[in-house]
């Protein structure tokens, strides 16, 4: 695994979670909502006695705990990226890649932040890239 694919697992992961958790958003919005009758006749040889919302709430409890799974492996993996920048020596690269893989800002808002412009900053992004040491065993999303 290369350098920017493992520092890049973190934004992947977030949008990830960001998704699942519109997901689920939408399943405890229809979990809520009466279903509307069927006026066609139906044939069913074994009757289910559970409510019509059991379903909707067993997947709701499903994407919750992969949710939480997911924010664990979030935090765990952003601890280990933290750990592998702050060994970057010079402070303008560390910033960088701090602030494109942990808060996830883009170039343009990473040159806001350091007083830098662009092409400065994909300078100094390019260079700490070259300085980072890879984990013994980096985290794999």
């Amino acid at each position: 695994m290369k350098v920017k694919e493992y520092l890049g697992q973190a934004y992947r992961l977030d949008q990830r979670i960001n998704s699942d958790i519109e997901e689920l958003g939408k399943l405890r919005e229809m979990s809520s909502s009466i279903s509307s009758p069927t006026w066609e006749e139906r044939v069913q040889t074994s009757r289910n006695t559970d409510a019509p919302f059991v379903r909707s709430v067993f997947k709701i409890m499903e994407l919750e705990d992969k949710i939480n799974a997911e924010i664990d492996n979030l935090v765990e993996l952003k601890k280990q990226i933290r750990t592998v920048i702050d060994e970057v020596a010079n402070t303008d690269e560390r910033m960088v890649l701090r602030y494109r893989y942990i808060h996830n800002l883009t170039w343009e808002q990473i040159g806001d932040e350091l007083h830098a412009d662009r092409t400065t900053v994909y300078r100094w992004h390019n260079s700490a890239i070259n300085h980072v040491t890879m984990p013994e065993n980096p985290i794999k999303i």
